[in-house]
């Protein structure tokens, strides 16, 4: 996974991780403690970044930017390679600097087995985000809808950006499998992808992200439609 690791880094920021057996730096942890005894300093440090404060709407916007790196490191590998990483919370590691978002660090790259690229994506991504998801309904009382929504806008923002910058219909082709009525982000938004145009996406669910001061509603939201 290192070659395709090292081209996906070309992308953007966000498809960005750091890999191989040393860090680049210190203050590394495994994600697994994210979802775990970090999560409520993590939250809040969300929610003092965004001006929201302690709550729904700072475990919200942290899990989206959470699920929006996972889908940006795996889609972005199986749109340059056909293979995607394996993302578990014991694999990938994570630090919050002091300003700036979310960095990830990878020890041993190794391939997410599926049947299809799509499966993969939902395996890793999925499997993860579960995790994460089930701590933030529990201490933050955030809903599966409002979760799952964020999940879904996460993973069409990444198709964006990669559309852009990698030629080819990849990216929305594997988007629309796992946003398909049946798949495993069905029901959450209205999919559309023209080739040679782009796509886009209205979710069925709000974010939260109105409820920042200045936040406004995202492009996306199903408050637009309203």
């Amino acid at each position: 996974m290192d070659g395709v690791l090292r081209q996906l880094g070309s992308v953007g920021p966000f498809f960005t991780v750091a890999y191989g057996k040393e860090p680049p730096g210190s203050g590394f942890r495994p994600l697994g403690e994210l979802y775990g005894e970090q999560l409520g300093p993590y939250v809040d440090e969300v929610g003092r970044r965004i001006g929201s404060g302690p709550g729904r709407v700072a475990a919200s916007t942290a899990q989206f930017g959470i699920a929006s790196r996972l889908w940006s490191l795996a889609l972005g590998c199986a749109v340059l390679s056909g293979r995607v990483p394996d993302l578990g919370p014991d694999r990938l590691w994570w630090r919050l600097p002091a300003a700036g978002s979310l960095e990830l660090w990878l020890p041993e790259p190794v391939e997410q087995p599926g049947e299809t690229p799509a499966q993969a994506l939902a395996d890793t991504v999925l499997a993860n985000v579960a995790v994460l998801d089930a701590r933030l309904r529990e201490r933050f009382g955030v809903s599966p809808r409002v979760l799952r929504g964020n999940v879904a806008s996460g993973l069409v923002g990444a198709v964006r950006v990669l559309t852009d910058r990698v030629p080819g219909e990849e990216a929305a082709a594997l988007a629309a499998a796992l946003l398909a009525d049946g798949g495993p982000l069905g029901g959450t938004g209205t999919f559309v992808h023209e080739p040679g145009l782009g796509v886009a996406f209205v979710r069925r669910s709000c974010c939260l992200y109105y409820k920042v001061p200045g936040g406004g509603l995202c492009g996306d939201c199903v408050l637009r439609t309203r």
